[in-house]
């Protein structure tokens, strides 16, 4: 598993280590090892680290009594917990040396690397390979520092939304940042995707904000914006940084936000005026007020003959109810908002408030790694250019009476969306996109013999959903990960046009720079999962 090819060798020679000669011979020595695998990784990364840091402390083998509460620590959905495909090791790094030596010892030695921030990848595959890799865990790679004097903050990947946002509201009452709505959810995933929350009308993605960043690519070099180009830190800004090495780390500009900000719910049943509430929204949710933020979530609630389908009107409104309710008799009187459904807060709060807490909790809330509600679940994402009409709408309710527990959330575009061109950065679902939608159907953890049979509901309803979303391609959303749009089944190089099958839904015209980028970086794809971007440089033949 650990010989060299000749390129290799070469690359070997070209690299800067950062332990002596010796330490690298003895490090190829271990490849020798009895062990065909594990041991000769172990032992490759011992030697690298030997210099700097107890291995024991960071290395966690299947024989480690740590391994196990490690390998489940950051699971968000139970339906991979019995999986068979378990990392040689986990590695919990504490500095970016550490994190080197685990890329030159697992590229030398053949191993894949998955990357873990917060453990919400929809497909599993920042803890799942289909050949041998290890887990870099980022969990120790949490620090924040905020400036509030120049309105930045460097967060580090493993840190949370909630802990970015905690941070934030400690320093100032009138900044911000737009991320997402997930407190649990790791920076390292959700900023390379793109981003999105609440503040999303008013100031786009959280990707659209990063002005720095750290990333150590395939050979081991430890880069800044500067030093990487302009072309790798445009990739790494929504094209998945998974596809190009390990982020460490992130250079955020604030955004300010008022001192008092307004949420509200409003729910109503389908069978009641809820239909025709959400038929409405679709017609002005993108030309609100770039100030209202107002998603939709559709689920069905009760149980046997009393199920019903219900919308909640779920919103943000970045101002007090003094202005809001003006505002809302004017765009949406429809919905019937009355003073009493509002409440005032911090944008903070507001936070903890569409993270299912209450305002009067602590904001120490948002520090808690644990999700409130955890289930399997599978994901599927559309974007809509053009309003559902009613009998495409009717056909939802419908399904939605057919399956036992399911949501669409429906984020609303516009705005400061509808701005900023889709070339800006690898996201490309901006201006013509009236709303973004969220499939989720969830099981519970007990049921795991049902999973094949709620997956095939929501297959059917994606397929139902096909006129009425966006085509040509296709879209979908590269944080809402689905592997059923297409993927490299042999666990090998996939070509590019094999690719360009999920990849122009995630990305459209910005694919095949993607790719380019990637040639470039990682010419050999040392950094790739089943829907990483590959090399458009060696897999299209020029």
């Amino acid at each position: 598993m650990c010989s060299q090819t000749q390129s290799e060798s070469s690359y070997l020679q070209e690299m800067e280590f950062f332990v002596p000669v010796f330490s690298l011979f003895l490090s190829l020595v271990s490849c020798a090892s009895s062990d065909p695998i594990t041991e000769p990784l172990r032992l490759c990364m011992t030697t690298q680290l030997s210099y700097n840091t107890e291995a024991s402390t960071i290395i966690h083998t299947s024989n480690s009594s740590s391994y196990s509460s490690i390998l489940i620590s950051s699971e968000q959905n139970p339906r991979w917990l019995n999986s068979t495909s378990k990392p040689l090791l986990i590695l919990t790094p504490f500095n970016e040396s550490e994190i080197r030596a685990a890329v030159l010892c697992s590229r030398k030695c053949g191993i894949q690397i998955r990357v873990r921030s917060g453990g919400h990848d929809y497909e599993g595959l920042s803890y799942l390979c289909k050949t041998p890799f290890i887990i870099i865990d980022m969990i120790n790679f949490k620090s924040i520092d905020v400036n509030i004097a120049d309105e930045t903050a460097w967060v580090q990947s493993g840190a949370t939304l909630g802990e970015l946002y905690y941070s934030i509201g400690k320093k100032s009452d009138v900044h911000g940042f737009p991320a997402g709505i997930c407190p649990t959810v790791g920076i390292g995933g959700h900023f390379s995707g793109g981003g999105f929350g609440t503040l999303v009308r008013k100031h786009g993605l959280a990707a659209d904000h990063v002005i720095d960043a750290v990333l150590i690519d395939a050979n081991g070099k430890i880069m800044n914006r500067e030093t990487m180009g302009e072309d790798l830190f445009w990739a790494i800004r929504g094209g998945g940084g998974a596809s190009f090495g390990i982020i460490v780390s992130w250079k955020i500009k604030l955004v300010q936000v008022p001192k008092v900000v307004t949420g509200f719910t409003v729910s109503k049943l389908i069978s009641q005026d809820g239909g025709s509430l959400v038929n409405r929204w679709q017609y002005i949710a993108d030309r609100f007020h770039e100030d209202l933020f107002m998603r939709v979530i559709l689920q069905n609630v009760g149980s046997g003959g009393q199920k019903q389908v219900q919308a909640d009107f779920n919103s943000l409104y970045l101002g007090g109810i003094d202005t809001l309710m003006p505002l809302m008799k004017q765009s949406f009187p429809e919905l019937g908002l009355e003073e009493k459904d509002c409440i005032e807060m911090s944008w903070v709060q507001s936070a903890q408030y569409f993270a299912g807490y209450k305002k009067e909790q602590p904001l120490e809330v948002l520090l808690s790694r644990e999700a409130l509600y955890k289930s399997n679940f599978k994901g599927k994402s559309d974007f809509v250019t053009n309003p559902i009409p009613e009998i495409g709408l009717q056909g939802i309710w419908e399904r939605f009476m057919q399956e036992q527990l399911v949501f669409m959330i429906l984020d609303p575009y516009g705005g400061k969306m509808a701005e900023i061109s889709e070339f800006e950065i690898p996201f490309p679902h901006r201006k013509g996109n009236i709303y973004n939608i969220q499939y989720i159907v969830k099981w519970d953890v007990n049921e795991a013999s049902e999973a094949g049979k709620h997956m095939y509901w929501m297959d059917m309803l994606y397929r139902y959903m096909k006129p009425y979303v966006s085509n040509s391609p296709r879209g979908a959303y590269i944080n809402y990960k689905d592997l059923e749009l297409g993927t490299n089944n042999r666990g090998t190089n996939t070509s590019y046009m094999e690719a360009s099958s999920w990849g122009r839904k995630y990305f459209k015209n910005n694919f095949k720079r993607l790719a380019v980028v990637k040639s470039r970086v990682d010419p050999h794809n040392f950094f790739r999962n089943e829907q990483s971007i590959p090399p458009f440089r060696v897999l299209s033949g020029s």
